[in-house]
């Protein structure tokens, strides 16, 4: 049987001001994406997070990003390799101080970070250094075909291809930018199809229509828009419906 994960960034709320609909989207994926404190989150809520993971069933995966608050780590940077490693060794190692008990199943760079790393190899590699040093079982989530993916297999690192399910592709297999229009697929419907298209294929049509080949271990779904939970639920439906089994790999 076809099988997939489904993952979703949680864990961004920070001090007073909430985000993201973590305790409604949890009972639809199988892997948690939590914000370190670097980008979003903080102490308080990355407990919270973990604990809700935990009693859901749901993996636990650290989502270190750019020194970037104000800019929810969106905000393209410099950053040296050296220093991208021990900023993720150091962001993974404060996640794992909330799950003694649980090991990480796996890290995912967030935003920026993950963009920049998905073409730029010296900085791949460093990311993937400053995990396989702290855990060399926890898995690496990276964008389908990109310098992650080849990264970790050149080091060593087990690793899971991600795709999502609701942004546009460039025709090199990078996402669109936030900045230009179609980045983010509005159409439910059309989101899902996509998806589902994606895995059984291991295809995706790009935003100028061109087709390229894709390998889709985990799906990444929102859970922080208008109409985020209905979404996760339609997709984790779509994709039972399709024979397709939804579990953390």
């Amino acid at each position: 049987m076809t099988q997939v994960d489904l993952n979703c960034d949680l864990g961004e709320s920070f001090g007073r001001y909430t985000l993201g609909l973590d305790e409604q989207v949890l009972p639809y994926i199988t892997s948690a994406n939590i914000a370190c404190g670097f980008h979003a989150g903080d102490p308080e809520v990355m407990q919270k997070t973990v604990d809700l993971a935990v009693a859901n069933n749901v993996a636990l995966g650290a989502h270190p990003g750019l020194r970037d608050l104000a800019g929810f780590g969106r905000r393209k940077m410099q950053i040296a390799p050296a220093t991208a490693k021990a900023e993720v060794k150091y962001q993974v190692g404060a996640l794992q101080a909330f799950a003694p008990t649980h090991r990480l199943h796996h890290v995912k760079p967030h935003g920026a970070l993950y963009n920049m790393a998905a073409k730029d190899y010296d900085l791949a590699y460093a990311i993937c250094e400053g995990i396989k040093e702290v855990d060399p079982e926890i898995k690496l989530v990276g964008l389908a075909n990109s310098e992650l993916i080849r990264a970790a297999q050149a080091i060593g690192l087990p690793y899971e291809q991600e795709v999502f399910a609701d942004r546009a592709y460039e025709a090199d297999g990078s996402l669109v930018s936030r900045q230009k229009p179609g980045a983010v697929i509005e159409d439910t419907q059309e989101a899902v199809e996509r998806t589902i298209a994606m895995i059984k294929t291991h295809q995706v049509t790009t935003i100028d229509g061109q087709t390229i080949a894709i390998e889709p271990d985990t799906v990444c779904v929102h859970g922080d828009g208008v109409k985020a939970v209905a979404f996760v639920k339609q997709i984790h439906q779509a994709l039972l419906d399709n024979g397709i089994k939804v579990i953390a790999g």
